[in-house]
């Protein structure tokens, strides 16, 4: 919404006994290794690149609103300067000022009297940040469930908060979502220490309603019953204007998705890494990861 002030079970339920039964199949050392010619998508590059500034913003508004006095000095706010992905070489303050319709700037004065730059909202970006609130509170199941399935992703239940935080925005969790979440379903998350010294979360209970990826419930809602009871479900694909394929390799892509699919949230632990079947797993893993943004994409 701060995006308006820049511009002014039974199916399923049968369908995953189904993929539980296992693979009456030869797994294939199919891989190729052939040279391709990339092609840029300028629209979705400028779409990613108009986001940042975006997503700085939203970030430098939920800290500000936190805040007890709603102004922050400058160099509170520069604590926070490595989860915005701004430029090295651009100043904070600046940016701010690029947004005064979001913004708006008082100073305070410091130990030494010197005056230094004190950051607020408008009452604008106050409303619409209030309305996200409520956004939030709305959709927390949505945004619970979400978080469950990143978890559940993983081996063992488990991830950094590092890498959560960077996943953040794109998966549409608050903030504060350790303290929006978190800390008020102890039931379902852990905060744990891993081996390498960072706190991790850690899902406590595991859900197989959640356990159905994306590209088994389209399977599901498109009824496409004869990829069903083969397991071969096919990836979904269209190229980027100017990148093509030599018919060896197209030849290969259809082959490649007519192999079996292991959902991303089965135990792959039997899959031989060298294989074609493990590599489309992985891509499975990918698939439902961008199914978990927002927008299904990230950085």
């Amino acid at each position: 919404m701060v995006h308006w002030l820049f511009s002014g079970r039974a199916v399923y339920s049968a369908f995953l006994c189904e993929c539980r039964k296992g693979f009456s199949y030869q797994q294939k050392f199919g891989l190729v290794n052939v040279k391709l010619k990339w092609a840029k998508d300028k629209s979705l590059d400028a779409v990613v690149a108009a986001e940042k500034d975006l997503r700085a913003a939203c970030f430098l508004v939920s800290i500000i609103s936190s805040a007890s006095h709603c102004f922050v000095p400058i160099y509170h706010l520069c604590r926070h300067r490595g989860q915005l992905g701004l430029p090295q070489d651009l100043k904070l303050s600046t940016f701010i000022r690029r947004y005064p319709n979001i913004f708006c700037e008082s100073h305070v004065l410091d130990s030494g009297g010197t005056r230094v730059p004190c950051f607020g909202l408008t009452p604008e970006a106050a409303d619409v940040h209030h309305e996200g609130l409520n956004a939030l509170q709305q959709n927390q199941k949505d945004i619970l469930d979400r978080l469950c399935k990143l978890l559940m992703l993983t081996r063992d239940r488990m991830l950094p908060l590092q890498t959560i935080d960077q996943l953040k925005w794109d998966m549409g969790l608050p903030y504060d979502y350790c303290d929006y979440l978190i800390t008020r379903h102890p039931e379902l998350f852990s905060l744990v220490r891993l081996p390498d010294d960072r706190v991790g979360l850690k899902l406590l209970s595991w859900d197989d309603d959640l356990a159905v990826s994306q590209l088994q419930k389209n399977a599901v809602l498109q009824q496409k019953q004869e990829d069903i009871r083969s397991n071969s479900l096919a990836f979904p694909i269209r190229f980027t204007r100017g990148f093509g394929l030599k018919r060896k390799c197209m030849e290969w892509l259809k082959e490649w998705q007519s192999l079996p699919y292991t959902s991303p949230y089965t135990d792959a632990s039997h899959l031989d890494p060298r294989t074609d079947v493990s590599e489309k797993r992985i891509v499975g893993v990918f698939h439902e990861l961008l199914h978990l943004t927002i927008r299904k994409k990230t950085e």
